[in-house]
């Protein structure tokens, strides 16, 4: 186990510098090949995990891919029972499908999927059948314009000898998008209130908040790019609590924000762990002394909530790919793991579940690796 401290927690929507303090090392055993796959079934990156009522994992992976090397299609949703035993793949060469990004079991059992490359959120019933559609898939019979075309193509006609003044900001986000109701620019996650409200990630392009009421009736939005209070860039990840506060993992700003349910910012916390000297990250490059973006260590990509009336949050880094328990008012409870290939080690976190506060499980986009951490005893701590 490696040993951090905590040196600073952000808290409020002015964050203040706290006292430095001990952080404590959580024990805890990662189950050996918890999922078992068939032979003609292989996992890629690994996006999206969830755990249903049944205790049944399901896994939304870059894999099945299709296509050209570059923009090929890649998603696959598969489900495993309670005891990692391969059940079914779920909505083969479904329309949606392009980019993994996320999938979350809500309380009925509703197997809801993020599509980031379709910029489709999809509610399927327990079944595996599309119920509810928010977004729209670009169309196949002419070309629509993504997001990142006017960076894409003048790098493309340069490098191809064509001149060319490429626009000033030249990046995904110039023109800064409009925001349509409905309407998705790679979508991150989703999560839902007690009155059954949604509530979606938009995402690495949008940089806001949806919502959608019980109706599935698109309602609210709120949020724009940016670093000030209630703005997001990267926004990648969000859940909510038993009072209805919505958790935003605003990665880029190296931040968790949290609203109520109509969008008026709480309070937002950062968690700021040094990183360890031992372990090496398996991509990238290693850059501790970052405190903003989305390698900074402690950037948010992953969050989870336990269930039941007094949850904790845990959240889950790029870099240097640790995993943070913290309680709901943003003090760090210890820390997970960290970097590396094997076994209990990390490589870009950036899904967990966790249907109990001792049973959490990771997918990993670089290691392709799904995970189950079981806690063990009491934890240790590190002084300072």
């Amino acid at each position: 186990m490696r040993h951090v401290w905590l040196t600073l927690l952000l808290l409020g929507a002015a964050a203040l510098p706290s006292a430095a303090q001990s952080v404590p090392q959580l024990s805890f055993e990662s189950v050996q090949n918890p999922l078992k796959l068939p032979d003609d079934i292989h996992f890629g990156e690994i996006a999206g995990i969830a755990v249903n009522s049944k205790g049944h994992v399901f896994v939304f992976s870059r894999g099945n891919s299709t296509g050209p090397s570059y923009m090929a299609t890649a998603a696959q949703l598969l489900e495993f029972d309670n005891n990692g035993k391969f059940l079914r793949e779920i909505g083969k060469n479904l329309y949606a499908w392009s980019y993994a990004h996320a999938v979350r079991i809500d309380k009925n059992d509703n197997i809801w999927v993020v599509d980031k490359g379709s910029d489709m959120i999809l509610k399927l019933n327990p079944q595996g059948r599309v119920e509810w559609v928010f977004g729209r898939k670009g169309e196949a019979s002419h070309y629509m314009t993504p997001p990142d075309a006017a960076s894409t193509l003048s790098g493309l006609l340069a490098r191809a000898g064509v001149a060319i003044t490429p626009p000033a900001n030249n990046n995904p986000r110039n023109p800064v998008p409009v925001h349509r109701d409905n309407v998705f620019n790679q979508p991150t996650d989703v999560a839902w209130d007690s009155q059954g409200n949604s509530y979606f990630s938009d995402g690495y392009v949008n940089s806001r908040v949806g919502k959608a009421n019980a109706r599935g009736e698109w309602v609210a939005s709120w949020g724009s790019l940016g670093s000030g209070p209630g703005q997001f860039d990267t926004p990648h990840g969000i859940a909510v609590s038993p009072k209805d506060e919505i958790f935003v993992a605003d990665r880029g700003n190296r931040r968790v924000q949290v609203f109520d349910p109509s969008g008026k910012l709480l309070r937002q916390f950062t968690i700021d762990v040094p990183v360890s000297k031992t372990g090496t990250v398996v991509y990238g490059e290693a850059r501790p002394d970052l405190k903003t973006g989305s390698q900074a260590p402690g950037a948010p990509d992953a969050l989870c909530m336990t269930p039941g009336p007094n949850p904790v949050l845990f959240v889950g880094d790029l870099y240097p790919s640790r995993i943070y328990k913290v309680s709901l008012e943003g003090k760090l409870l210890g820390v997970y793991g960290g970097p590396g290939r094997n076994l209990g080690e990390f490589g870009w976190i950036h899904a967990i579940a966790c249907p109990s506060e001792n049973e959490i499980w990771i997918r990993e986009l670089i290691n392709w690796h799904v995970q189950k951490l079981i806690s063990k005893g009491t934890p240790r701590t590190a002084a300072r």
